[in-house]
């Protein structure tokens, strides 16, 4: 996949291409059904298929106090976007400039001049330029003036449930649902990072954990709680048993602290980076009487984290 870090990056020769435009936060199920259009719509017309992204929310401009957190960070995005089978990715600084832009500036500088357009393809609420003015109904006569045509794309509901979105899967991550996220997402929640030096009190018990570094975090933190993950380390993937939270247990522990116990390994991570797919939520995160209870429990879940990862018993 070609990566283009804004406008300019774009090449003068590049497209003519199909299009589509949206935050993809997280690279969804929603998403891949655009994507999976896009891709068609694209290999029918010999066109090269892009998709045009911002490299922040817009609400982090717009109005910062309802700017949620991100599913996952732009450079795990462009990963999604390319295992989805883009050809191309814009991604557009979104700055207060940006945000001012009239519809049709829009139109002819990102999809006219810079990606050639020949196909747009979007929902039928998509919104663009200032203040969201920009309608379907106006990108379709921009179309006409430009030569390109809107192809109109079905929502993606679960179930008939909801229509799939960025929301609903936060919503479900913050309750421990991480089955029901995995559903919307189409693959299992991520987060990634490097792994930093703790408190030593697992090794203590009897379980040495990998700490993910807060700082340069990516991807969306689920529910406080006890979790089957898996962790992967380079080309090495394991199964983990995996506490997010402050370990009430003991005092001075940090909000929102990540830990990972890789199953029947005893490596030295420190400094490499780790990224853990969640499988099932466990438990609560509990304060216990003490160290000594809370290792009897660390065994029972370690036991059920492997029967859910189907990973020999110990």
């Amino acid at each position: 996949m070609q990566l283009f870090e804004g406008l300019a990056s774009v090449p003068a020769g590049f497209g003519p291409s199909a299009v589509t435009v949206g935050k993809f936060d997280g690279v969804h199920a929603g998403h891949r059904a655009i994507i999976e259009q896009l891709r068609s719509v694209a290999a029918r017309r010999g066109l090269v298929s892009g998709v045009v992204t911002f490299d922040r929310n817009p609400l982090s401009i717009l109005a910062p106090e309802r700017c949620p957190d991100a599913l996952a960070s732009n450079a795990q995005k462009a990963e999604l976007l390319e295992a989805a089978g883009v050809d191309a990715t814009l991604v557009v600084p979104f700055d207060r400039d940006f945000s001012l832009q009239a519809p049709e500036e829009f139109v002819t500088t990102v999809l006219v001049d810079a990606l050639h357009a020949s196909v747009v393809v979007v929902g039928a609420d998509f919104r663009f330029g200032v203040k969201g003015s920009g309608d379907l109904a106006l990108l379709r006569s921009l179309g006409e003036r430009y030569s390109f045509e809107v192809e109109l794309i079905d929502e993606v509901t679960l179930h008939g449930e909801r229509r799939v979105s960025s929301t609903w899967i936060r919503e479900l991550l913050d309750a421990g649902e991480i089955e029901r996220a995995s559903e919307l997402l189409g693959r299992l929640p991520s987060i990634r990072s490097t792994v930093a030096h703790g408190e030593q009190r697992g090794r203590e018990l009897g379980y040495p954990t990998a700490n993910l570094a807060a700082e340069g975090l990516e991807g969306f933190i689920p529910a406080d709680g006890v979790y089957a993950a898996w962790a992967t380390v380079g080309s090495e993937r394991f199964g983990a048993a995996t506490s997010i939270g402050n370990n009430p247990t003991f005092d001075g522990v940090p909000q929102k602290q990540v830990e990972a116990h890789l199953l029947d390994q005893s490596l030295d991570l420190y400094g490499r980076e780790l990224t853990l797919e969640f499988v099932e939520y466990v438990r609560p995160m509990n304060k216990f009487d003490s160290a000594e209870a809370l290792a009897a429990q660390m065994r029972i879940d370690e036991n059920r984290i492997r029967a859910i990862l189907e990973y020999p018993p110990k």
